[in-house]
């Protein structure tokens, strides 16, 4: 599968995710891919994305140029699997500011061992779980409109027990074939018992019924030392920049 078409479930995923509130649309331009609010009536305008993939140090500050306004990230997707530090230079030299990397991964959904755990693991199907976790989550992670429907474009599942939340992550399906696991969260005191691993395999199990063939994900630097034991692979870096300067 080609690092283009991660980076294409990304962004729309990503994009997916943000339009709850108001939408957020995907503009691609050649290999770059400019993510912002849709026109609005009233309301001041979120910051956008700036997406990027390339290992080419030239052709990503080129678009982060050419793209890029003053509140806009910029997110350089290489297939390097550590930090490309001539690139982080280069856009450095050009105003921005380096953030962090998230590491980018895939798995393929053909083998999915079945969970094991002493919490009950569910999706999401009624309003009041939805409420429920909105309250827990202190965001809102699925709307009421997204709970039926064979192929719903999101799907949420949560750990519980004794009729406590104690973990949740959401399944974004908006590309035929691949599933993008969103907002994966387990409380600190709950931690280190399983739950992240017992979600998302319930969540992917439920992915392939739902005729996914493959799992795409950016995670953090802690993130990253769960995935590789459920079977992901990484396949490239996303390299996070801010802009210093007004870009207009």
């Amino acid at each position: 599968m080609e690092l283009q078409t991660v980076t294409d479930v990304f962004c729309d995923s990503f994009a997916f995710g943000r339009s709850f509130t108001h939408p957020f649309q995907v503009n691609r331009f050649g290999n770059a891919r400019v993510l912002r609010d849709a026109p609005r009536r009233s309301g001041p305008e979120r910051g956008g994305e700036i997406v990027i993939c390339t290992d080419s140090a030239q052709e990503a500050i080129q678009a982060l140029l050419e793209h890029g306004r003053s509140r806009d990230t910029g997110c350089v997707i290489t297939s390097d699997l550590v930090t490309n530090r001539a690139l982080v230079d280069r856009v450095k030299a050009e105003g921005y500011r380096f953030g962090s990397t998230e590491a980018v991964f895939l798995r393929d959904l053909e083998n999915i061992p079945e969970a094991q755990s002493e919490w009950t693991i569910r999706r999401v199907t009624t309003k009041e779980d939805a409420d429920r976790l909105a309250l827990a989550a202190k965001s809102r992670q699925i709307l009421s409109s997204h709970l039926d429907g064979a192929r719903p474009s999101v799907r949420a599942y949560v750990a519980e027990k004794e009729g406590e939340f104690v973990g949740w992550v959401r399944s974004i399906h908006v590309h035929p074939f691949e599933a993008y696991p969103s907002n994966l969260y387990v409380p600190l005191e709950h931690r280190r018992r399983g739950i992240a691993t017992a979600l998302m395999r319930e969540m992917l199990l439920d992915d392939r019924r739902h005729g996914a063939q493959r799992s795409v994900l950016l995670a953090s630097h802690a993130g990253a030392k769960l995935y590789p034991q459920l079977g992901y692979k990484q396949v490239g870096t996303l390299h996070l920049f801010i802009p210093r300067r007004h870009r207009g």
